[in-house]
C-alpha cells in the first residue's frame, strides 16, 4: 500500500464522488475542475476537500489537471448548446432505424473527443448502425449508455409527491435496496400511488426513517397504547436522548 494526495470529485449535481490525484492548486469543495478522463480532458465539481489515502501499489489514479479557467467555463456552455442538437439528432435517427429505446440525454466531455448519449430500453438494442450514422455526422467517439429507470430519473429530475425536488436529482449519490417491508414497518398505506417514484420503482425516502423513527419505536417507545411517539415526547436512540 502507498499513500497519496487525493481529492474526491462529482460529474453530477448528486454523483457518486471518485477520487483523483490532487493537482496541488488549492481546489476546495465547490470549486470547477478539469481532470483527466479515459481519453482527454473532462470537468467536474470538487466535493472532497484534499486528503491523504492509501491505495494498492499496483494501482493508478488519474489526476486532476487544472483549476477550470474562464476558457474551459465557455466550451461547458457551448457543448450544453450543441448537445440539444445532437439529442435531436439522435431522437431523429432512433425513429428512422425503428430502434425500441427511449433517449434521454445527450453529453460531449470537455474537451469533445466523446459523446455520450444515455437511453433506457426493455430489450437489448442493435444501434450500430445508429453509432455510425453519428460518428459520421460529429467526427468524435460516441458511447451509447444504457441505464435504468431510477437513474434515468435522477438525470431527469423532477417534483415528487411531497412537493420537493426529487431526492434522487438533489441529494443521493447511491440508491439504497428498498424492500415493501420499509413500508410496512412505518405503517404506511399500501396504495401503490403513495409509495411509488415517479420512476414507477419504490420511493426512496421509505428507508429514511427505517433506521431511525423505526429504531425507536422497536427498542424504546413502543409502550405506549397507540405505539406511535407523542410530540415532545423523549425518545432514546443510540443511547443518546431527543425530544420529538
Amino acid at each position: 500500500m502507498k499513500q497519496i494526495r487525493a481529492t474526491g470529485v462529482k460529474f453530477k449535481r448528486a454523483g457518486k464522488v471518485y477520487d483523483f490525484l490532487s493537482g496541488g492548486f488549492g481546489e476546495k469543495p465547490g470549486d470547477q475542475v478539469v481532470i483527466e478522463a479515459e481519453k482527454g480532458e473532462d470537468i467536474a465539481t470538487v466535493a472532497v476537500a484534499e486528503r491523504v489515502i492509501n491505495l494498492d501499489d499496483k494501482q493508478e489514479m488519474k489526476k486532476i489537471l487544472r483549476i477550470a479557467t474562464e476558457k474551459d467555463m465557455e466550451a461547458v456552455q457551448n457543448n450544453k448548446q450543441e448537445e440539444a442538437d445532437a439529442f435531436k439528432a439522435c431522437s431523429e435517427l432512433v425513429e428512422k432505424h425503428r430502434l425500441q429505446m427511449k433517449l434521454l440525454v445527450a453529453e460531449y466531455s470537455l474537451d469533445r473527443g466523446k459523446l455520450t448519449f444515455y437511453y433506457t430500453a426493455e430489450n437489448r438494442v442493435d444501434f450500430r448502425q445508429l453509432v455510425k450514422d453519428l460518428a459520421r455526422i460529429y467526427r468524435t467517439r460516441i458511447e451509447m449508455r444504457q441505464i435504468g429507470v431510477r437513474d434515468a430519473t435522477k438525470i431527469l429530475g423532477g417534483f415528487g409527491i411531497c412537493g420537493r425536488e426529487l431526492c434522487c436529482a438533489s441529494f443521493l449519490r447511491k440508491f439504497d435496496n428498498i424492500s415493501i417491508k420499509s413500508a410496512k414497518g412505518q405503517n404506511i398505506s399500501m396504495n401503490p400511488s403513495k409509495i411509488s417514484g415517479i420512476c414507477g420503482r419504490l420511493m426512496c425516502c421509505l428507508v429514511y426513517e427505517k433506521g431511525c423513527c423505526g429504531n425507536a419505536w422497536n427498542k424504546e417507545v413502543a409502550q405506549t397504547d397507540t405505539g406511535i411517539e407523542e410530540i415532545g415526547e423523549i425518545v432514546v436512540e443510540d443511547k443518546a436522548e431527543g425530544e420529538l
